[in-house]
C-alpha cells in the first residue's frame, strides 16, 4: 500500500468543552442512539456538516459577486444583486 504525505499525518483530537442547551442536547443523544454511536461522534460529524455548509455558502456569494462584475445585463445584474442581499441580510 502506497501512503501518501497527507495520510501519514493523522489529524490529532483537541478535548472541548461545549455547553448546550438542553433540547439540543436531548436531540444529539437521540441522534446517537438511532445511529448506535456516540454523542460526541454525532456532535463531531455536525460540526463538520455545518463547517462545509459555511465554506459552501462563501463559495457561492464568492461567485455570485465575480458574476456580479463581468454581467452587463441590467436585469441579470438586478437579480445577482438582490440574490446577494438574501444571502447577506435574510429574506
Amino acid at each position: 500500500m502506497v501512503y501518501t504525505s497527507a495520510m501519514a499525518t493523522e489529524q490529532k483530537s483537541v478535548r472541548q468543552s461545549v455547553s448546550l442547551p438542553s433540547r439540543t442536547a436531548k436531540r444529539v443523544k437521540a441522534l446517537a442512539k438511532t445511529q448506535h454511536t456516540s454523542a460526541n461522534c454525532v456532535l463531531v460529524e455536525l460540526i463538520e456538516t455545518g463547517l462545509e455548509s459555511k465554506e459552501a455558502e462563501k463559495r457561492r456569494f464568492l461567485a455570485l459577486a465575480d458574476q456580479l462584475s463581468s454581467s452587463t445585463d441590467a436585469k441579470e445584474r438586478q437579480r445577482i444583486k438582490e440574490e446577494l442581499a438574501r444571502m447577506t441580510f435574510g429574506e
